[in-house]
């Protein structure tokens, strides 16, 4: 289910806005549209995250994801092409191999913030997010933009 709350200019002047109660988490996450960004807040292993719902990659629902732990990163796979996202920074990682050595075995590899992360603040028993700017500079920005919104009927 997805909640609405219009608290327009929050994400321009960077305020803390009121998610939901820490009991509203659906097991360990809840999807929320604040302030028309499409967000999903999470708890792995105690500790909350908040990232935009869609996948940078694609669009798909990442908010559907399953989390995997690679070394010391949490990751949320996508669940349309299992596109690891980690948690804390909202970077891709994937195993990449040697071409020139097919022999050598992949190794984990950071692709850089591809993903949108937010912050999160816990008060009392209430959430609330510091939600970072759609500036459009990173992948996901894609699908929480006016233009794609409008495009696609989702406003």
């Amino acid at each position: 289910m997805c909640v609405t709350f219009c608290i327009r200019g929050c994400v321009e002047k960077k305020m803390e806005v009121f998610a939901c109660k820490i009991t509203d988490l659906e097991g360990d996450r809840k999807r929320l549209k604040i302030d028309n960004h499409d967000v999903i807040i999470l708890r792995h292993k105690g500790i909350f995250y908040a990232l935009d719902s869609f996948c940078y990659h694609a669009g798909g629902p990442l908010y559907k994801g399953d989390i995997e732990d690679i070394g010391s990163h949490s990751c949320i796979v996508c669940p349309w092409h299992r596109y690891k996202v980690t948690l804390q920074t909202g970077e891709n990682f994937y195993q990449s191999i040697d071409p020139y050595n097919t022999k050598k075995a992949p190794v984990w590899t950071c692709g850089g913030v591809k993903q949108r992360t937010h912050q999160v603040i816990i008060k009392d028993e209430d959430f609330y997010l510091k939600l970072s700017p759609c500036s459009g500079d990173l992948d996901s920005d894609h699908y929480n933009s006016p233009e794609y919104k409008y495009k696609n009927d989702l406003t």
